[in-house]
């Protein structure tokens, strides 16, 4: 029997994740939500997001029963991840920028962060750099407008390179540090990761996190012998959101790139409410 995950993100960030798992795990059931609603989540208060993204996953999780539960986005892994393991007795991974091995990569000993203003100045970046890049100058640029870029992108609407070029003055001026390893702290940006590519010297590399949660998905997956066997079945995909609009119809297009064979909107989740007893909401793993 297929193994099924469940991904979760403020928009199609996730599908970075999706393909790093498709190249890892080849066939298994997928569930794909992303709040639309409160996109993105980089602007948002802490408070809110926290009870917004247990309140939208918890009543979902119960629903579909996922084996493992995968939070696509840095900005709700910081914040949720410990009030959702606590409500779910299925494994649920969060994303974490890959400040470590690109201070390991960086030659010259200048990392940039490219992430959501939220991330990059979270306090859990600090100890990250302080665990892992002591030695290594860490340049940060925090951009919302990037991430709505990408978005549109999916949507069909080009980015241009000027307006890339302009998010990344501070490391392409020529005026300061420059990093030779840029950390993509936004799941969102390495779907545009080859355009990003072309606007800086041939000598940077850009790193992201994908491969490493894929690899968590796949260990976890394989301790509870949940791993599928060569399978003919490629596994049923179905994506959410949480509010209607155009733009989330324009988003079919790379949804049915990925195998989705729907996205629908998810208004159960937007009508959750906690409860006073948590226990309630602890999902246990189906049988399989």
């Amino acid at each position: 029997m297929l193994p099924h995950i469940l991904v979760f993100d403020s928009g199609v960030g996730g599908l970075s994740v999706v393909n790093e798992l498709d190249q890892l795990l080849g066939h298994y059931h997928l569930t794909y939500l992303f709040d639309n609603a409160c996109f993105p989540y980089g602007e948002l208060a802490e408070d809110f997001l926290r009870k917004r993204v247990v309140e939208l996953l918890i009543p979902l999780c119960k629903r579909i029963l996922p084996d493992i539960v995968v939070i696509a986005c840095n900005t709700a892994s910081t914040i949720a991840l410990p009030d959702l393991r606590s409500y779910l007795s299925v494994p649920v991974v969060g994303v974490v920028p890959a400040i470590k091995p690109a201070a390991m990569y960086s030659k010259n000993h200048v990392i940039g962060l490219l992430a959501t203003p939220a991330t990059v100045h979270r306090p859990y970046i600090q100890k990250l750099i302080e665990q892992f890049a002591k030695e290594t100058q860490v340049l940060r640029i925090g951009s919302s407008k990037l991430v709505k870029l990408v978005e549109r992108k999916l949507s069909g609407i080009p980015i241009l390179n000027e307006q890339l070029q302009q998010i990344m003055s501070p490391w392409l001026n020529g005026q300061g540090l420059s990093p030779d390893v840029i950390v993509l702290g936004c799941t969102h940006f390495p779907l545009i990761k080859q355009q990003l590519v072309s606007v800086f010297p041939d000598n940077v590399q850009f790193i992201d996190s994908g491969a490493a949660i894929a690899r968590r998905v796949g260990q976890l997956l394989k301790t509870a012998h949940l791993l599928a066997d060569e399978v003919e079945l490629e596994g049923e995909r179905l994506a959410y959101f949480t509010e209607e609009g155009v733009h989330s119809q324009l988003l079919w297009t790379p949804f049915k790139d990925y195998r989705f064979k729907a996205i629908r909107l998810y208004s159960d989740c937007l009508c959750a409410r906690l409860q006073d007893e948590p226990s309630i909401y602890v999902v246990e793993t189906p049988a399989h």
